[in-house]
This record gives structure tokens, C-alpha cells and sequence, in this order.
């Protein structure tokens, strides 16, 4: 049968209504697919950082340090990123991270700097420190840069910080200055010690199995030598009147007529008395009860020498017949020959140049960390400089007019504030020049020099006295970090006054004075002179230079020449009297009134001897003095000295500075005392702790 158009076009619909419907249905379920899928899309992927850190966090210059950091992907994709270290603002280093969701990675970096600095580390949101500092120089090696240099190495004769700062590290005493302390004392070569109750002897077990550096074994002998061989020297000018005042009672061994025989038998039997030794011990008898007793014992000039090494360089050979032939020599025994017991030995000394110490392997202590010392005369300010900022020194001398030039300067550190015992510089008044002095031009009052006693007209000195700016010194010389004291008794010795009468500036007094001196004539006629300062010392520069402009602003007749000499030459030019005016420092032997007054007042005193300065009244006011245990008679004693010395005018106080240490920051196990006459390098090392 036929089939029907009519049935095939049913169907065709039926059929292309069902695709359809298929059709519509697929479409309808990727589209809900996607729009499920759309609305169910995990977040993006996310870093969060964590536990930034640099090791080491300090550094020493061109070593690496290692940056880490942990990253995780806090987000709900995977993600790729670059994670970067910047340092101080520039990209150091990358790293390429793939982290899947909840993927943690700890990322290590290198970062190596050769600039010395700090440095800031910044990484995603997190930010730490590290420092780069100098690497240590010459690790094994302490270099010392300062001015001038020693005058003598035998510690009998040297009374200089220079000499005493290269003694106190070779030679060493029976005791010893308790860390920064002046008033307390440990044991050196003498183990232990006993004082009478009438302070009369002292007795002291002497430390056994110590040998000298020559292998020498030490003995109570060689420490009986050593005081006898101080005592019998005894050079003009020297320290040894700080033994002969508590042992004999005297000042100097010359007081006595040592060219008569029985005389000078007498004085040797006097030194000989006074120090005595046994097989383990050394017993001091003293003349007088003497409280300092102890802190001269703990000085360079008490050191303790090798006597069989002293014979054998032809010093004094500790016997009693002809003992006057070493006194007071011309020069010292040992000048440039150390044989000592301490931690460091003499090398060389290249005069001009350096003094090198080495280490004492055999010390009887541990032996020193450094194994060398060298002490370097370099006196120009810029040379020495250079040298400390490039490490090239440890420690370095720097004067306070140039003291801003080191501020903030990364390697170094500065030590503020260091009280100190010392009156520097004083302006001191030669009362009887040499008259072969260079210094005093004509020799004549006649416009064209000075005569010999020029300073012995008390108008002269206070003319001078008023001629000073003391606060424009302080101000500039010191950049104010000092006071004025107004005698030699000052700030931290009992008995400071505070308030002593001192001269101010004033030229309009200093003009006064200068009519009156000399009967009127020294105005009408003037004078020339020249005054010496010690090459390098910027500060009696400065001091020498304010004098001069005031004087010479007085008054066109009056002329002051400035000359720079060697610290050799001015210390002996000072001791010979041929120095119209010097300027010096004092630095205590030990805390105590009798340590000033003695050297600036007494007629057998340091300065005054070499001044000419005397005084009677002051003598026996000075002897009375250290004799007083009452604290209110002594110091009654201290004050009448106070304004005699302002009335005499022997000298001038200009100030008494605070101190400053400069080291590189390398430099470990440094400390100070106000006592010691330098560094102390038995303790110190180099290295960062």
C-alpha cells in the first residue's frame, strides 16, 4: 500500500522535535555546567611571608651573609612568582617559586657586601638588619700610633708616660693596681704582704718559679737590688725621690756631701739598711709612716730588674765601695736594654720610628693574646689619621681640635669622659735660666732677649698669669671638656678646694704687672724670648700661641717666639733650666695632695727644682703635710699651700682635662685606670666578641 505524504511529514516533525529537544537539553546542561562551574572557582594564589633572617647578623667586610625566608601559599590556585631580596632599596637576588595551595617553601639567599655599614633587608612585606664591619687587621698585632716617643727604658730613670708605657708591659712590680682602682691592690711578684701597725716595715713573700725573659730565675735578691740600684742612681729629676722620702727621709741622695768618703760611706749604709732580703722575702724598713707607700710600690719605678743581667751591662754592681760612681750618670744604664719578667719583651727600638714588644711565651701568667706590640711615633695629625681609619692602627692618639673628624666614623670607638688625674698642661716659670739657654736671645734686658732670672720678678709671672685666655684655651684647645683648678691640689685628691683664688684673663691687670716689673724698665725696653712645646701636641700649640697673641698685643716691644722640638729635647732642655717657660702635664704617681705639691711647690720637688722655685714656709708645709694623719689638720695644711701658690705664682694650672680613648672597634679587653701612664696590653685582644 502506498504510504501517505501525509504520515511522512507526522513523522518528519515527531523526529526533528525530539532532536530538538535533545539538543536543548545539552545546551541547557553546559550551560548549567558552566554556570556551576563559574560560581564554584577556587581564589588565586597568594604568598605570605614569614621568618625573614640574615646569619650572621654582623659581618665582617667581604664575607657572605645568608638571607633565608618562608613563603607559603596561602591562596587556592597555583602560583608562580618571583621572590626578590632588596637590600638598602636595590634588587640583591631572586629566586623563581611555584607553589601549589598550601605549598610551603624556606628560600635561602647569599648576599656578600664590601662596603662597611648597616644594611636593611626587605623581602614581600618583612624587613630585618644586618651589619658589615672592617675585617680585623694584623689580628695578632696591637699597633699604637702617638706622639713622640720614650725618653729612657730604664725604669730607675724614666719618669715620662712614653717611657713608663713601654716599661709597665715589660718589667713589672711586686704589685699591682686592682682594676680601674688607685686604692686597691693585687699580687704581682709578690705573692702576699704585711704592713706593721706602726706603717714603719713592710714585708713581702716574693712569688717563686717567675724568670726573667733571659731565663734568670727571680729572687729576693734582684728585688732588694732593683729599690738599692733606684736609690743609688738617683738622676736629677728622676722619680726615685718617691723611695727616698719614705725610706731615708730625704729627696735626693745629693743633699749629702757624697765627695767626702766617710759621707757617702754613711748614705750607703743608709740605702743599704733600708731594703733587706732573706731566702723568700723583702722587708722595707721606713724613716716615717708614709700612706702612699703601697701605690708608689705599684709604679714603673718600682720595677724589678735582673741584678746578674744589670752587672753584666756594666751597671751598678751592689756593693758599697764606690756606689757615688753611679750616681746621678749621665746616662741611663739601661737606656735601650729591657730585661724584664713581664708579658712582653723589647724587640727593637728604631728611635724616630717605633719601639716593638713581642710576646713573652714563658710568662708565668698565661701568656699574652698578642703575640706583638709595636708603639708608633707618628706625629703628624693627618698621617696618623689616615692610619686609623684604615686600620692600619689600633689605637690612636687624637688631639681634641680634631676630635669631629672621627665622629660617627664606622670601626671606631670613642670612650668619653675619663676622669683624670692630671694637671695639663701648667705654664711654668724658669727662676734661673741656664745662661747657654738658646732660648733667651740676648741673655740681656735690652729689648733683644731676657736675663736668666727674667721669671724671679713676681710681677713678671702674674703679668703673665692675667696674659692668659684660660676659658678660650678650654673652649678651643679642649673643646670644653675640662675645669680649671687653681692650684696643683686637684679635683679628686682629698683636700680639692674648690674654690682657691686662681688669676683670670684680665690685660688690663696684665698691664699693671708688666709696668711694675723690673723697676718700670722691662715696658720701656721689652723683651724677646721663645717658648718650646713637644712636636704633635696640639694643645700646648694652641696654649703657646694664645700667650704669645695676648703678650704681644700689649705692647709692640714684646716678642715670644713658638718653636716645636722633640719630646727628648724638650724634656731635657726642660731639666737643664734652659726653658724660660715650659708646658707640661702631671700625671699622678698616686692619688694624694703630696704627689702635687711635692713636684710643683717643693724646692726639691720635680718642677720647682728645675724652676728654681723656693720657698721655706712651703717647705716645711709640704713635710708637715704628709706626716698629718688627723684629715682636718691636713687639709688645713693643703689650703695654706693653696694661697701661698697663688700669692708666689711658681706656675699656672690652665686645665684639668677629661679624657678620650679612640680604638678601633676590633680592639677587646681595653680599661682604664687614671694611674697608668698608657696602655695596659697584657688583657687586650682583637677580634669581635
Amino acid at each position: 500500500m502506498k504510504a501517505s505524504n501525509n504520515s511522512l511529514g507526522k513523522k518528519a516533525v515527531a523526529t526533528t522535535t525530539v532532536v530538538l529537544v535533545i539538543v536543548i537539553l545539552v545546551l541547557a546542561g553546559v550551560a548549567g555546567y558552566f554556570a556551576y562551574t563559574s560560581l564554584t572557582k577556587p581564589p588565586p594564589g597568594k604568598l605570605e611571608y614569614v621568618d625573614l633572617s640574615v646569619e650572621p647578623s654582623v659581618v665582617e667586610e667581604g664575607n657572605p651573609v645568608t638571607v633565608t625566608v618562608t613563603v607559603t601559599n596561602t591562596g587556592g590556585s597555583t602560583i608562580t612568582e618571583t621572590i626578590s631580596v632588596v637590600v638598602n632599596g636595590s634588587v640583591e637576588a631572586s629566586q623563581d617559586v611555584t607553589l601549589d595551595p598550601d605549598q610551603t617553601e624556606t628560600l635561602t639567599f647569599t648576599v656578600t657586601k664590601t662596603e662597611v655599614g648597616k644594611y636593611v633587608v626587605v623581602c614581600g612585606d618583612l624587613e630585618t638588619l644586618f651589619t658589615v664591619r672592617f675585617a680585623v687587621k694584623n689580628p695578632d698585632t696591637l699597633v699604637i700610633a702617638t706622639i713622640g716617643e720614650p725618653e729612657t727604658l730604664d725604669p730607675a730613670w724614666a719618669y715620662d708616660t712614653a717611657s713608663g708605657e713601654v716599661i709597665f708591659n715589660v718589667y713589672e712590680t711586686l704589685i699591682f693596681f686592682k682594676g680601674n682602682r688607685t686604692d686597691e691592690f693585687e699580687p704581682r711578684l709578690a705573692t702576699e704582704w704585711w704592713i706593721s701597725p706602726d706603717g714603719l716595715t713592710y714585708v713581702f713573700k716574693i712569688r717563686e718559679g717567675v724568670t726573667f725573659h733571659n731565663g734568670n730565675p727571680l729572687t729576693p735578691e734582684d728585688v732588694e737590688y732593683s729599690f738599692e740600684r733606684a736609690m743609688v742612681q738617683d738622676r736629677d729629676g728622676g722619680p726615685v725621690w718617691m723611695l727616698l722620702e719614705p725610706l731615708l727621709g730625704i729627696f735626693c741622695t745629693r743633699d749629702f756631701n757624697l765627695s767626702d768618703p766617710a759621707v757617702a760611706a754613711e748614705v750607703g749604709q743608709m740605702i743599704d739598711a733600708a731594703v733587706e732580703s732573706n731566702a723568700t722575702h723583702v722587708i722595707f724598713h721606713l724613716k716615717q709612716p708614709y700612706p702612699p707607700f703601697m701605690q708608689i710600690l705599684a709604679q714603673t719605678w718600682s720595677s724589678i730588674v735582673d741584678k746578674e743581667w744589670c752587672i753584666e751591662q756594666g751597671d751598678w754592681p751592689g756593693t758599697w765601695d764606690d756606689w757615688v760612681k753611679y750616681n746621678n750618670p749621665e746616662v741611663p744604664p739601661l737606656q735601650e736594654k729591657m730585661m724584664g719578667t713581664g708579658p712582653f719583651m723589647l724587640e727593637r727600638w728604631e728611635h724616630g720610628k717605633e719601639v716593638v714588644l713581642v710576646r713573652n711565651d714563658n710568662y708565668w701568667r698565661e701568656p699574652a693574646k698578642l703575640k706583638r706590640v709595636i708603639i708608633k711615633k707618628v706625629d703628624e695629625w693627618s698621617t696618623r689619621k689616615l692610619m686609623f681609619m684604615k686600620g692600619d692602627a689600633d689605637i690612636a692618639y687624637v688631639p681634641r681640635a680634631h676630635i669631629a673628624e672621627l665622629e660617627g666614623v664606622p670601626g671606631i670607638r670613642c670612650v668619653k669622659d675619663l676622669p683624670e688625674l692630671v694637671c695639663s698642661p701648667t705654664m711654668f716659670f724658669t727662676f734661673d735660666i741656664s745662661p747657654t739657654s738658646p732660648y733667651i736671645g740676648s741673655g740681656q734686658l735690652d729689648g733683644k732677649g731676657i736675663p736668666p732670672d727674667f721669671f724671679s720678678d713676681v710681677n713678671v709671672r702674674k703679668a703673665f698669669a692675667y696674659s692668659f685666655d684660660y676659658d678660650r684655651f678650654i673652649e678651643e684647645a679642649l673643646l670644653g671638656e675640662a675645669i680649671r683648678p687653681g692650684s696643683p691640689i686637684i679635683k679628686g685628691l682629698p683636700f680639692y678646694w674648690p674654690d682657691a683664688p686662681k688669676y683670670e684673663f684680665n690685660l688690663t691687670k696684665a698691664e699693671e704687672y708688666f709696668k711694675k716689673a723690673w723697676d718700670g724698665k722691662l715696658w720701656d725696653v721689652g723683651f724677646e724670648l721663645t717658648i718650646t712645646y713637644n712636636v704633635g701636641n696640639l694643645e700646648r700649640k694652641t696654649a703657646c700661641e694664645i700667650l704669645k697673641y695676648n703678650i704681644e698685643s700689649l705692647n709692640p716691644k714684646f716678642k715670644i717666639y713658638i718653636r716645636a722640638v722633640e719630646w727628648p729635647t724638650f724634656l731635657r732642655a726642660m731639666v737643664k733650666g734652659e726653658l724660660p717657660i715650659f708646658l707640661i702635664g702631671w700625671l699622678a704617681d698616686y692619688p694624694d695632695p703630696h704627689n702635687f705639691v711635692h713636684p710643683f711647690m717643693h724646692s726639691k720637688g720635680t718642677f720647682a727644682a728645675w724652676q728654681g722655685y723656693s720657698n721655706p714656709e712651703v717647705d716645711a708645709l709640704i713635710e708637715e703635710g704628709i706626716k698629718i694623719i688627723d684629715p682636718a689638720q691636713r687639709e688645713a695644711v693643703y689650703k695654706k699651700l693653696a694661697e701661698i701658690y697663688y700669692e708666689d705664682c711658681p706656675s699656672v694650672p690652665l686645665a684639668q682635662p677629661l679624657g678620650r680613648h679612640y680604638e678601633r672597634d676590633w680592639v677587646q679587653g681595653w680599661y682604664y685606670n687614671p694611674i697608668f701612664p698608657g696602655v695596659y696590653c697584657y688583657p687586650i685582644w682583637k677580634g669581635y666578641p
